[in-house]
Parts: structure tokens; C-alpha cells; sequence
């Protein structure tokens, strides 16, 4: 079975950014407001965090529940895993409590180096050295199920830049407009060259993107 690396339900505003400016504790997405950002995937029934029963059918619904499908190893930048800039802040496990949502081997691609730490199935690295070196840690990693790219925008853009991508899902929320910020694209058509696309309005609002190599 072949190996895949993927990138899925990644959110971008209207102009191509997957994060503003100013990120913090406080603000993990800088002055981008996550809530209008990613109201899409919080309104499906598949929606992990849901506390409530019901939520919306349909697309989205069934991207939101395929996120895990195979995946056996995730990779991101240091800014998606923690607002602390410079040496590593050791008492910092992330944004995502005792129980984080990925359920495999992460992989984070930092200069500030720590060893690495397990919060229930979750085990993260971190690891000084390019996109090509990392895949192949998450590959064998990965025990032959696909490699999740998981963001933010700057670290996408080094696998897109790398061609190291197989396939991308990015949604694109058309009413968001941030200005500044991490930027994955000033349009998608910077990726026709490379990948076949298809693209799918959604009842939410948000248009999906969704890339296969050619």
C-alpha cells in the first residue's frame, strides 16, 4: 500500500493565510479568530469536541470524520505547537490538555530542541533538520500508514516547496480577509502546475480544495 503524505481540512482566509499575526497563550491563531475561522468543522455531527448531539451531514461532515482515516504520524512547526519563542519553555506540553488529538507519533520541526514526552497515545519529537530528514523519521514512524502535514502555513509551504506533498485538502473561508499573517498561497492556482484540483462549495460557506498529484 503506498504511503501518502497528506494535508487535511487545512483552513486558510479568503487571502491565503492559515494564521495572523501576534500569536499568544491567549490567542493561538494570532488576530485570526479561530471561532469564525473553523465555525464549519465545529458545526458537523463528526466534530470530536461536540458536547451536544446533532451537528450537520454531508461534506464537511465527512471530511471532519475521515481526519484519522491512516494516519500513523503527524508533523507541524514549533508555532503551531507552542507560542513561546526562543529556548524551550520545558513545562509547555502543547495546547491540547492530557489528551491531544492526534493518537500518533508527532513530529516537531523546531531549532530549540527538548526531549521528547508522551500524554496518553500521543508521543512527540522534536527534531532540528528539513523536511526531507523529518519525513523520513515520520515514515518509520508511521509503521506504512500515511503522514499528516499538519501545519501551520510556513511549515505546508516548506513540504509544498520541497514536493514532498501527495495530496492536500485546504478550505478556504471566503468571508475571512486577514491581511498579514502566515501565508500559504496568494492564490491556488500557484499549485495547478503540480496537482490536479477539484473544488467543492460547501452549504457552510467555506469552499474545499482538494489536491492530487498529477
Amino acid at each position: 500500500m503506498t504511503q501518502l503524505v497528506k494535508v487535511q481540512n487545512f483552513n486558510v482566509s479568503a487571502d491565503g493565510f492559515g494564521a495572523g499575526v501576534g500569536q499568544s497563550f491567549e490567542r493561538p491563531f494570532g488576530h485570526a479568530d479561530p471561532g469564525t475561522m473553523f465555525a464549519w468543522a465545529g458545526a458537523t455531527a463528526n466534530w470530536p469536541n461536540r458536547t451536544e448531539p446533532g451537528g450537520t451531514r454531508g461534506l464537511d461532515d465527512f471530511l471532519v470524520r475521515d481526519f484519522h482515516h491512516n494516519i500513523g504520524a503527524e508533523i507541524m512547526g514549533a508555532n503551531k505547537f507552542s507560542p513561546y519563542r526562543g529556548p524551550a519553555n520545558l513545562d509547555w506540553q502543547g495546547w491540547w490538555g492530557d489528551e491531544p488529538p492526534f493518537h500518533t507519533p508527532v513530529f516537531v520541526m523546531t531549532h530549540h530542541l527538548r526531549p521528547s514526552f508522551t500524554l496518553s497515545d500521543t508521543t512527540f519529537h522534536f527534531v532540528d533538520a528539513g523536511p526531507a530528514e523529518v519525513l523520513e523519521l515520520a515514515r518509520e514512524a508511521a509503521q506504512g500508514k500515511d503522514i499528516r502535514i499538519g501545519g501551520g502555513a510556513t511549515t505546508v509551504r516548506e513540504f509544498l516547496d520541497a514536493d514532498l506533498i501527495d495530496t492536500l485538502h485546504i478550505v478556504v473561508s471566503p468571508t475571512v480577509t486577514l491581511g498579514e499573517g502566515s501565508r500559504l498561497w496568494e492564490s491556488p492556482d500557484e499549485l495547478l502546475d503540480r496537482y490536479h484540483c477539484d473544488v467543492v462549495p460547501s452549504s457552510s460557506g467555506v469552499i474545499h480544495h482538494l489536491f492530487w498529484r498529477r
